[in-house]
């Protein structure tokens, strides 16, 4: 398996896989130009050139930034995929800065396994204002709130 940063042949496949999840109610929605518009923000999962695995790396201020999208092909459940696409999540928020990662899930044992700790919806208002306002679950979200907070890897100035 290989985690590596999604290419235009591989958005059909994941729009397949997150609109799986996403007639289940696990995920929301994204559409085909979402996904191409986000691209540079998707990291994909493969096994013999198969996507198994997506999530996305979404910037919400300067200081925040939220895991999306994540997915894995239940075919390949148990197999630390999802641990692992949260892993290259991690590593690439802290390299840009990124002082907290966020997640909006109903996955809350696999996010606290990955470090993540439950918060308050409202602690979010960068989340809040910037997408949950136009999210049709607005009034009645069942997703937890959850948060990790990252060390931020700095460049040294010579």
């Amino acid at each position: 398996m290989e985690i590596c940063n999604a290419v235009i042949n591989d958005v059909k496949e994941i729009y397949g896989l997150i609109d799986t999840y996403a007639k289940q109610q696990v995920v929301l929605p994204r559409s085909l130009s979402s996904l191409y518009y986000d691209l540079q923000c998707l990291y994909v999962a493969k096994v013999d050139r198969k996507i198994v695995g997506v999530a996305a790396l979404h910037i919400l201020g300067p200081t925040i930034a939220e895991v999306r999208s994540l997915v894995v092909n239940q075919d390949y459940f148990g197999m630390g995929i999802g641990r692992k696409l949260v892993e290259r999540i991690i590593s690439e928020a802290s390299r840009l800065g990124v002082g907290k990662l966020i997640s909006l899930t109903y996955q809350i044992e696999f996010f606290e396994k990955c470090g993540f700790q439950i918060v308050a919806k409202e602690m979010l208002p960068e989340k809040v204002w910037k997408d949950c306002i136009n999210c049709p679950k607005i009034k009645h979200c069942d997703e937890i709130a959850m948060e990790i907070h990252l060390a931020r890897q700095t460049e040294m100035v010579l």
